[in-house]
């Protein structure tokens, strides 16, 4: 990932470009989360809800955004371990077949929408220190 992204520099929150948006679609979400975070679940550094279906990529103010997993609600870039290897991090971006309320945590737009998800799609970036 590009070093303005990551929270050892800018903290930049990055431009998804989104296309091939099923025409059902009512609203467009999106996650950010490092599985190879030494936590249990990983690490969310960006949840963002409430993003018009027909946008055509989703930054920090097209939406909604939910918890991370420092307890802020914004994008918070990578920040791995020193010597901790490349980390991943999957940029999950949901079509939705219906709206979702408020700013959910990962874990509870996961939970509480599954059954709304159209389609799915993911960017993957790396990073490490």
């Amino acid at each position: 990932m590009a070093d303005r992204l990551t929270a050892d520099h800018e903290n930049e929150a990055p431009r998804i470009h989104v296309t091939g948006v099923p025409a059902e679609a009512v609203e467009l979400a999106l996650v950010c989360h490092d599985p190879d975070a030494p936590i249990p679940f990983g690490f969310t550094h960006w949840t963002i809800v409430g993003v018009p279906a027909d946008a055509e990529s989703i930054a920090a103010n097209s939406g909604r955004e939910g918890p991370n997993s420092t307890g802020g609600s914004a994008y918070y870039g990578p920040q791995p371990p020193h010597g901790h290897g490349d980390h991943s991090y999957y940029f999950w971006v949901y079509a939705l077949s219906r709206p979702v309320d408020g700013e959910p945590t990962r874990e509870e737009f996961l939970r509480d929408y599954a059954d709304a998800i159209l389609e799915q799609n993911r960017l993957i970036g790396y990073y490490s220190r």
